[in-house]
C-alpha cells in the first residue's frame, strides 16, 4: 500500500452551510461535481462533503452519536503568523475557537477550531516539519 492519505470525508448535518465555510469562508477551491456531494482539491489531499445520515447509510452504520469523534484535521503552515492567519480566517468564517494558537511543549505553535459542524482542524507551524 502506498503511504498516502488520498481524501477525507466528512458526514455534515446541512451541505449547504458546509460548502459555505469551506468554500467561501476558507477558499477551499471547490471541484465543479453535480448531485448531492462536494469536494474540494487541496495541495496533496481531496476533502468531501457527504450529507451524515447519506454517509452512516453508505458505510451501514447509525448516523446518531455525538462527542469527540477521536480524530482531527490539520492545516499545517509555515510560520506563527501564518497560524493566527488561518485561525482568524476560520473564526470569520464562522468557525468556533475551542483552544487559541499558542506555543505547544513540543516546539511548535498551533490552536483548534470546529467548523460549522463540529468537526476540529487543527492549525499548526512545526518547526519540524518542512511544508512545501
Amino acid at each position: 500500500m502506498d503511504p498516502r492519505i488520498s481524501m477525507i470525508g466528512l458526514g455534515v448535518g446541512d451541505l449547504d452551510r458546509a460548502i459555505r465555510f469551506y468554500e467561501d469562508g476558507l477558499g477551499l477551491p471547490r471541484y465543479p461535481f453535480e448531485g448531492d456531494i462536494a469536494f474540494f482539491q487541496t495541495a496533496s489531499t481531496w476533502l468531501c462533503l457527504y450529507d451524515r445520515e447519506k454517509l452512516a447509510e453508505d458505510i451501514g452504520i447509525p448516523a446518531k452519536g455525538d462527542g469527540f469523534p477521536g480524530f482531527t484535521l490539520a492545516h499545517n503552515v509555515g510560520s506563527k503568523a501564518e497560524v493566527d492567519q488561518v485561525m482568524a480566517e476560520a473564526q470569520a468564517a464562522g468557525a468556533v475557537i475551542v483552544a487559541p494558537a499558542e506555543d505547544k511543549f513540543w516546539g511548535g505553535y498551533s490552536g483548534y477550531f470546529t467548523d460549522p459542524d463540529g468537526f476540529y482542524w487543527e492549525a499548526a507551524w512545526n518547526p519540524f516539519l518542512e511544508i512545501k
